[in-house]
């Protein structure tokens, strides 16, 4: 459910704090930690795909610090 992937993807943002800082410093390497954690957290049962499309999209959005 895209829904609640993007609640846990959320989730993952605001608990690592220094990996969004660094990926909007330009280390692509933080993105795939934070997707390797929404993974974790999924269990695996997440789309990978679509966990990546979230958290860029989140994670470029205004609000997000």
């Amino acid at each position: 459910d895209e829904e609640k992937i993007k609640q846990l993807v959320e989730k993952i943002i605001k608990k690592n704090p220094q990996s969004v800082a660094d990926y909007k410093n330009g280390k692509d390497r933080a993105l795939g930690f934070l997707i390797g954690q929404a993974m974790k957290a999924s269990k695996g049962k997440a789309n990978p795909r679509l966990v990546s499309e979230l958290m860029r999209e989140i994670i470029s959005s205004p609000d997000v610090s």
